[in-house]
């Protein structure tokens, strides 16, 4: 049995925004743990990994509501009496939030709210993981790999939101749920990249469909440096932290962690484009062009995040360095071209839990 299956097995997971490219990751992780699961989202789009892969039949019940909408919140929590949630329900992206910042600010705060809102009338809740993301900092122009210990301040509204979703869980946690027995911790990871994201504005879906259509791709910040890891690194590491939370004797803290590559991952654009580019897996190159784009610039030119806290209190690990993460993405880019997508997620997801 793979390590942390026994645990898993049979709890009752809700999780939030479970339609999207990391949600659908680790419903699968979660499912071949052999958990519960019900999930809360909004419709998935028909191109999205979670409707390619036909991922609704691993759930008990798959819920499409707003996150935004509390009585159907409150409603569904009610009824399933999860154990464990994840919350994952967001607007993601940097660029679109400066497209649509009252959106990002919306969904993002008040979406966090009505959550938590919902989790005081659900006393079956015993260990909430709250994802926010490693663009939560202030940034410091000495560009330091980032820790928990470093301050909160954003100054892009994607940002700002997830800062502000970090003080209202904690809010929350000293608030309402101090003596209740209920564990709040929010999980920062770094730039997750993988098969099955199909969102655009993102590098990897950009390249994937570059080489497909053997087009050009635009590299809108190629200097632009971030701490990339495989989207499984980060979303085996949530899990292993709602264990230790659901499984401590004591009253938890409201706590956050950091989830990130090792330093020599942490390169610009260019340089994993080029890594791309140069993969033996790679058959169909792509030609590279540098075009600048107003809303691109304002997002942070540098940014290293620190998970020694995670490596140490988990035992949690990095087991796929950069060249194994592009090779598994073109890799997956010929294996769906051949096989089910389901069947090539399960298969991606045994492989990487059985990795050292």
């Amino acid at each position: 049995m793979i390590k942390n299956q026994k645990f898993w097995k049979n709890k009752k997971v809700f999780i939030t925004g479970h339609t999207g490219f990391k949600g659908s990751w680790l419903s699968l992780i979660l499912y071949f743990f052999g958990a519960k699961l019900y999930g809360y989202s909004l419709k998935p789009k028909k191109n999205f990994l979670f409707e390619k892969a036909n991922l609704k039949k691993i759930f008990k019940n798959t819920i499409h509501g707003d996150i935004l909408d509390l009585n159907k919140l409150n409603k569904k929590l009610k009824k399933i009496k999860p154990s464990i949630i994840f919350h994952l329900a967001a607007q993601p992206l940097v660029v679109e939030s400066y497209k649509n910042p009252k959106k990002t600010f919306d969904t993002n705060i008040f979406g966090t709210i009505n959550l938590m809102e919902a989790i005081r009338k659900v006393p079956s809740v015993r260990t909430v993981i709250i994802i926010t993301t490693d663009k939560v900092y202030k940034i410091n122009k000495n560009n330091p790999f980032y820790s928990e210990k470093h301050p909160l301040g954003a100054t892009d509204p994607y940002g700002t939101s997830k800062s502000c979703t970090e003080l209202i869980a904690e809010c929350y946690k000293y608030s309402f749920f101090k003596n209740r027995g209920i564990s709040i911790s929010t999980a920062r990871a770094g730039n997750v990249i993988g098969g099955g994201d199909y969102s655009k504005n993102r590098i990897i879906p950009d390249y994937l469909r570059a080489i497909n259509n053997k087009k050009k791709i635009v590299l809108r910040n190629p200097k632009h440096i971030r701490p990339w890891q495989y989207v499984l690194e980060p979303l085996y590491g949530y899990t292993l932290l709602a264990k230790k939370k659901y499984l401590e004797k004591k009253i938890s803290i409201f706590d956050s962690w950091n989830f990130a590559p090792n330093a020599r991952d942490t390169v610009s654009v260019k340089e994993l484009v080029t890594c791309l580019q140069e993969s033996k897996l790679n058959k169909n190159k792509t030609q590279l062009i540098i075009k600048k784009n107003k809303l691109a610039e304002k997002e942070t030119s540098t940014l290293k995040l620190n998970a020694i806290k995670s490596k140490k209190k988990l035992g949690w690990k990095n087991r796929y360095n950069l060249k194994k993460t592009v090779d598994i993405i073109l890799n997956w880019n010929e294996l769906i071209k051949k096989s089910s997508q389901f069947s090539v997620c399960i298969k991606f997801v045994k492989d990487y839990l059985k990795s050292k």
